[in-house]
Parts: C-alpha cells; sequence; structure tokens
C-alpha cells in the first residue's frame, strides 16, 4: 500500500513537472556589462536545486568531519559501559554457578570500570545502584568462600554508595544489603551481630517476610524465646508457613518458654501473655499445668489450666485426643488432686459414668474418690481399671494404690499380691 502511495506521488510530480517545463518559453537575462547571458528558466530551476543540494551536501559533510572526535569519544564510553555490564552479568553467572573466586575478580572488574567512569566525569545515572549490587555479588562470593574481612569491607562499600536518604528503588537495594548481611551473621551462628543488623532496618522492612524468618532464626540461637514466639506468630500471620508448621513452631517456642520459667509467678506471666489459642493447645496446657506443679504452684491453679483440655478430652463431639496425651492429661490432673473440690470430683465422676469402658479416666476417678476419702468406691474403680488400662505406669500406680488400701483395712494377703502386681508392672515400665 506504502509503495503504491509513493508511485502515485511520482506520477504526480511528473505530470506537474511536465505541465510546468514542456512549454516554458520564460528566459532568464543576466547582465554582466560588458556582456548579456540569456538562460531559459528551467535550466535556472535546476541550477538552483543542484546548487542548494550542493551546499547542504557539504555542510552536512563538514559536520560529519567536526563531530567525528565526539563520535569516537562516545563510542569508546560505550564500549567501557558494555564491559562494565557484561563483568556484572559474569558476575552474576558465575556466582550462582557457585565458581565464587571468578564471580568476585568479575564484581570487582566491573566496580573497576565503573569508578573509571566516574573519574572521567562520565558516569551513569544508575552508577550508584549498579556499584553496589557489584559489591554485594562480591561480598556473597567473598562470604562463600569464607573471606571474612574481604566480605565487611565489600559490604561496607556497597551501603556507603547509597545514602540513607535516597529515592525508594536505590533504598531497597540498600535494604536488601542489610538483609544478606543478617543472614551471613546466621549463618556464622552470630546471632547478637544478625539482631543489630536487623534492628537497623525501617519499621516496614522489618515485617517483610525475609526479615522476620531472619529474625526468628537469630532470636532462637540466641536463646530469645519471647521474642522468638512472638515473631513466629507474626510469621503465621503472614503465612510464611503452612499453618500445621506454624501451629507446631508457636507450640515449641511456648513449651519452650514456659520450661524456661524457674517460679510460679514468672509461668503465670508467661500464660498469660500467650494467646487463647495457644493456652487450648493440650500440648502446651498440659507442659504449663505440669511445670506448675513442679514448681509448687497451687492445685487449684493447675486444675483451671487443665480445664479447657479436659472438657475437648471427654466431648464426644469433638476429635478423641492422641493417647499419649490423654495419658498426660490423666497424669497432670492425677499431680493435682490435692484439695479437690466437689466441682471438680462431679465433672470426674460423670466422665466416668458417661465413658464407663475408658480405663483412665476409671483410674483418675479412683484416685479422686481416694483424695476424698471414699476408700470403697475408690477400690472398686482402681480395681476394675487394672484389668483394663493399658498404660503400664498407670497399671503399677493402681496395683501400689490398692496394695495401701489393703494395708489400711488389715488385709495382708491382699496387699502382698497388690505389691507384687506393682513390681511387675515396675519392671515392665523399666523395659
Amino acid at each position: 500500500m506504502r509503495a503504491a502511495l509513493w508511485f502515485l506521488a511520482l506520477f504526480g510530480v511528473a505530470v506537474a513537472v511536465a505541465l510546468f517545463a514542456g512549454n516554458n518559453q520564460g528566459t532568464v537575462t543576466v547582465f554582466w556589462p560588458p556582456y548579456r547571458v540569456d538562460l531559459s528558466l528551467n535550466l535556472v530551476v535546476l541550477l538552483l536545486v543542484g546548487g542548494f543540494t550542493l551546499v547542504y551536501a557539504a555542510l552536512r559533510g563538514l559536520s560529519a568531519l567536526l563531530q567525528m572526535p565526539r563520535q569516537a569519544r562516545r563510542w569508546r564510553l560505550q564500549q567501557k559501559e558494555r564491559a562494565m555490564h557484561g563483568a556484572l552479568l559474569d558476575a552474576l553467572s558465575q556466582m550462582l554457578a557457585g565458581r565464587f573466586l571468578r564471580a568476585r575478580k568479575a564484581a570487582e572488574s566491573a566496580i573497576a570500570q565503573e569508578s573509571a567512569l566516574e573519574d572521567a566525569r562520565h558516569g551513569l545515572p544508575h552508577g550508584a545502584q549498579l556499584r553496589t549490587l557489584a559489591h554485594l555479588v562480591a561480598a556473597e562470593s567473598s562470604h562463600a568462600l569464607q573471606d571474612r574481612s574481604t566480605r565487611e569491607s565489600h559490604l561496607q562499600q556497597a551501603l556507603d554508595s547509597i545514602p540513607e536518604r535516597v529515592p525508594t528503588s536505590m533504598l531497597e537495594l540498600r535494604e536488601g544489603a542489610q538483609l544478606r548481611a543478617a543472614r551471613w551473621s546466621l549463618d556464622e551462628r552470630d546471632a547478637n551481630t544478625a539482631l543489630e543488623r536487623l534492628s537497623t532496618l525501617p519499621a516496614g522492612t522489618a515485617r517483610r517476610t525475609l526479615a522476620l524468618r531472619a529474625r526468628l532464626k537469630a532470636a532462637r540461637l540466641s536463646h530469645m524465646t519471647q521474642e522468638a514466639l512472638e515473631t513466629a506468630r507474626l510469621l503465621g500471620k503472614h503465612r510464611a508457613f503452612s499453618p500445621a508448621a506454624a501451629v507446631s513452631i508457636v507450640r515449641g517456642l511456648a513449651v519452650e518458654l514456659i520450661h524456661g520459667a524457674h517460679d510460679p509467678s514468672q509461668l503465670q506471666r508467661i500464660w498469660l501473655s500467650l494467646e487463647s489459642s495457644e493456652r487450648a493447645m493440650p500440648e502446651i496446657a498440659v507442659q504449663a499445668a505440669q511445670r506448675l506443679a513442679q514448681l509448687g504452684g497451687e492445685a487449684a491453679q493447675v486444675r483451671a489450666w487443665l480445664l479447657p483440655v479436659w472438657e475437648r478430652m471427654i466431648d464426644a463431639a469433638l476429635p478423641a485426643l492422641p493417647d499419649q496425651q490423654a495419658l498426660r492429661v490423666v497424669q497432670a490432673l492425677e499431680a493435682s488432686l490435692q484439695g479437690l473440690d466437689a466441682n471438680w470430683l462431679a465433672r470426674i465422676e460423670a466422665a466416668q459414668q458417661a465413658n464407663p469402658r475408658d480405663a483412665r479416666l476409671q483410674y483418675l476417678s479412683a484416685m479422686a474418690c481416694q483424695q476424698r476419702e471414699l476408700w470403697g468406691k475408690a477400690q472398686h474403680l482402681f480395681t476394675q481399671s487394672t484389668q483394663q488400662l493399658s498404660d503400664a505406669p498407670l497399671r503399677a500406680s493402681a496395683w501400689r494404690n490398692l496394695a495401701a488400701l489393703a494395708e489400711q483395712r488389715g488385709d495382708g494377703e491382699a496387699a502382698a499380691h497388690a505389691w507384687k502386681q506393682a513390681a511387675l508392672q515396675n519392671q515392665n515400665v523399666e523395659r
């Protein structure tokens, strides 16, 4: 289509020239005393066009001749820029391929070429970013080569290349350098240095998933369990882990925090600092209750912490607790039966009557009756539980309590038999 239009235009010009010049009788007379020169108008037009074309070509040629030194200088600068970018790309490729020595050399070459351009007053608009990236690649390669002094030198130069008050795009590069520095400290298991570097990040950057992951690892390495727990909660909200992994990490940190308590008041503060969903976890509640009992806390408080787990364990509408967790709940309640009130006794008896085949509930009900000095009922329940219990520790405890009850009523033969059975169960536990 374009070619056809050009042909039409060319034909139009040809027709116009033919109409104008075909019968043109005009002349141009030039008087140059004592001469007179007569020229046709067509020839004069051709001479004018030709002269203009010749002058224009001469001016263009002269301009190109004068521009040759500048063009040569521009070409040399372009070659240097291409070599600098090529060196940086080569450094990145070598680093990804695991050839860290070559990567560092290529990055240093890119830095040297950028510095040469800067010294020649031909710096690039993105020179600071390119120089920072090259320093980071050199620092990363030095870290892989375990050359700490060179790594720190390149890191400091990278941070110095970008001041704190710069556009957002360059500021993100500085924050990236600080995050990488924190990761290097974590690789060396230097948690304190990693936390110091993370603390210099702006508030928005510090809440990013990568920064939170680094903070979590640093807090765990430095045994700052409370901070690690708070960080794990944030990571869970950001969906940095799968739901199951988030629950597992939070549960482990909460249990570690509970085990680190040294007195009941400290444990009480830790318990209150936990979220309601965390306090409802059977593992956390049982660990907290057992730890409180070990520290000499009140039995009523232990039972209060175990109440949500107990209600979940006996609720048939909810999924049953694993056997090991159910056993630990029973053991924790057994250790906190001192001063058992009527409400708890009613709860235990109601649960045992609703689940008459549950040997653990029979055992716990027997312990509660014994605590309340209901000797006959306790003996009956202990006897039933010894026939059904699959947990050797509980079975041994049931036989020991039967032996104590037999001795209390003066039945030596029954007491001896019960003590023998308890000894056999203890041997099974040791095995």
